[in-house]
């Protein structure tokens, strides 16, 4: 009966860390079919958005340092964006007020909502990494990930090569997690992958419900290749760089440590 509490009380953890992410996804299924005349559905996502993260301030659902983190993540998010419509790689078919080259300024908000889930988990589950790599080796991996989504359009897709970097750099690297007084662990990319996946789920329903389009969706709506499972586990593996590394340095080396002595 422990594990089945255990396992509810993860699932209500996960749920609150999520909040953010699932504003936006019932955002998208509410502007599919109700509208305010006269105003763009983009800008209303927009708009909703917007309340929502202040909400999610004054009510102390979310901390000034994370909103700080996640704003990081809309600017870095809004920029893939802009490039990546630039290139064709999806669209925004739509009309809008609020649109840079082509991009309503709601879209960096879907990758805020990754970040804002990943601090929120850090803070509700008490997460600890140990095995961290060397500084230089995370940062310039991060950096190799965010520049191949560009460079890929010119120079070729080199992310099977990162993701065997990736695993050689993590591959002591474990995320330690406290549910209910007890400490659980495990590998650093497993949790890169679980992320990633979720997020492919998430990005399904996000096009069915015309929060963006892919070429192959135009006409009518397909599910998205396989393959994109990578771009979001390489996309997780970003944000939990950054965050981990602005903790690090916020906490002198407190969010990212060796523990000793606990049993699992």
């Amino acid at each position: 009966m422990t594990f089945v509490r255990k396992l509810l009380l993860f699932g209500w953890l996960e749920a609150l860390s999520c909040i953010f992410p699932v504003i936006i996804f019932l955002t998208l299924a509410l502007t599919k079919v109700v509208g305010i005349p006269g105003l763009p559905r983009y800008d209303l996502i927009l708009i909703i958005c917007l309340l929502a993260q202040v909400g999610m301030v004054l009510f102390k659902l979310e901390t000034i340092d994370e909103l700080k983190v996640i704003c990081m993540f809309h600017v870095i998010g809004l920029a893939l964006e802009i490039f990546k419509v630039h290139m064709g790689s999806w669209s925004y078919p739509e009309e809008g007020w609020i649109k840079v080259f082509g991009v309503p300024l709601y879209s960096g908000f879907m990758y805020a909502s990754v970040a804002s889930y990943i601090c929120q988990s850090w803070r509700r589950f008490d997460l600890h990494i140990t095995g961290w790599p060397r500084t230089i080796f995370a940062v310039a991996l991060s950096t190799g990930i965010y520049l191949n989504f560009f460079t890929h359009h010119f120079i070729g897709d080199y992310r099977w090569v990162l993701i065997g970097l990736l695993l050689i750099v993590f591959i002591r690297t474990w995320v330690h997690f406290t549910i209910s007084g007890t400490i659980y662990r495990m590998p650093l990319t497993l949790a890169f992958l679980l992320i990633g996946f979720f997020i492919w789920i998430a990005e399904n329903i996000s096009t069915f419900l015309g929060a963006w389009r892919y070429p192959d969706q135009e006409h009518v709506w397909r599910l998205v290749h396989l393959g994109k499972i990578s771009s979001w586990f390489l996309l997780v593996v970003i944000t939990i760089i950054i965050v981990a590394q602005l903790k690090h340095v916020k906490s002198g080396d407190k969010a990212v440590k060796q523990v000793n002595h606990i049993k699992y």
